[in-house]
């Protein structure tokens, strides 16, 4: 019984931190209300998933040394810190960077880090899946914090608000969920001399072949994310559809999360991640504006979203498989350091190109680009024909 009870700790607390994907329906409000730009707006949502990033790195290692529960609930705090900053900045970018893109973005770093390891350790046959199943709720949490944002600002409730009522809420599902986890007496070791300095890691092409790979789909994939509404309404597509869309991406990468760690169980994870970035770089190209109505603007956000969700899987199920289960926590993040760095980039790019251009066509370019590169540069590292 424990184990699905950590599973679906590990579940909700995803699906709170998750919501950093729903980012794209505050940008219009505090444009209007306080007068952000577009690349204002992408620099907070880059800082937040650096910070994301980076903070793992800690993050993990606490988790080794303290257990799951105690980072869990650092995490929470963390979270509800920055969100109750961001509610009194008054809409100042400093104050909106330090709160959400710091302080919430380090307690996404806990949340995600115990929830991601901490599972696996009770279903170590079924690495693949459960990651899958861990962080789809990550990926559909966009899905609920779109929705909740969207009834709140229709009812007239200022951004800032609402990040108020966000922080409170879901910091206190966080602690409450993180009062369940609990590891295995023994967890099982793939392989047997796993921990590695940094160093030692630095000198791995497995460890950069990882690295680049993810940030060439995670790169693509925020762009999209990042700027998906304002993407929208620049390509014609109404109001409603655009928000809508945020919720079909979400909907996308939460599918694509279980999906894809399904076919990594059963292609192997090297074959999986090249057949991901090939997929995602065609899908990205699809947004680029042509002849489709706003029904089709729907789906194409949702193919986005399986791609990019593919990144969450593949990448943790290959290091469990590579390093071992119990160095999931600390040798993962070095290569979800590459998702800072996309998340920096990415989004923040992504609006500046918009200034200036005042066209997301050049943005998806080159978002497929990068991603297209991704694909050569894994298979020139890692050969598929050398996997096990």
């Amino acid at each position: 019984m424990k184990k699905y009870l950590v599973t679906l700790a590990s579940f909700l607390i995803m699906l709170c931190t998750g919501g950093v994907y729903a980012w794209s329906i505050f940008v219009p409000p505090l444009k209007d209300e306080h007068g952000l730009h577009t690349a204002q707006t992408q620099l907070v949502f880059g800082f937040t998933i650096a910070t994301f990033a980076l903070v793992m790195i800690l993050a993990g290692k606490i988790e080794k040394k303290h257990g799951p529960r105690i980072t869990a609930i650092i995490g929470a705090a963390l979270f509800t810190l920055g969100y109750l900053l961001a509610s009194f900045s008054g809409g100042k970018v400093g104050l909106l960077l330090v709160g959400i893109g710091i302080l919430s973005g380090a307690g996404i770093a806990f949340g995600y880090v115990t929830s991601l390891a901490t599972p696996i350790k009770w279903f170590p046959d079924y690495k693949g899946l459960i990651t899958g199943i861990s962080v789809a709720g990550f990926g559909g949490g966009a899905i609920l914090l779109s929705w909740i944002v969207k009834v709140m600002l229709g009812n007239g409730q200022p951004v800032l608000q609402i990040f108020r009522i966000v922080g409170i809420s879901y910091g206190i599902i966080v602690f409450l969920s993180a009062l369940l986890f609990s590891v295995p007496e023994k967890t099982q070791t793939v392989y047997a001399g796993s921990s590695q300095s940094v160093a030692k890691l630095l000198r791995d092409s497995k460890i950069w072949a990882l690295f680049l790979a993810m940030f060439a789909g995670t790169f693509a994939g925020l762009l999209v994310i990042g700027n998906l509404k304002p993407i929208g309404l620049n390509f014609g597509v109404s109001e409603t559809y655009a928000t809508t869309a945020i919720s079909f991406l979400a909907i996308g990468n939460m599918v694509g999360r279980v999906l894809w760690g399904f076919v990594s169980d059963k292609l192997g994870g090297r074959r999986s991640v090249l057949l991901a970035l090939i997929l995602l770089t065609l899908f990205t190209l699809l947004i680029i504006p042509g002849s489709q109505s706003d029904l089709t603007f729907l789906f194409i956000p949702f193919l986005v979203g399986l791609g990019f969700g593919a990144n969450f899987v593949l990448f943790a199920a290959e290091v469990t498989q590579l390093y071992g289960i119990d160095n999931l926590g600390t040798i993962y993040p070095y290569v979800f350091l590459s998702y800072g760095f996309a998340g920096i980039i990415g989004p923040s790019v992504g609006g500046w190109l918009f200034d200036l251009t005042h066209s997301y066509t050049i943005p998806i370019l080159l978002s497929a680009v990068i991603c297209a590169i991704g694909v050569l540069i894994f298979q020139f590292m890692i050969p598929i024909w050398k996997e096990n």
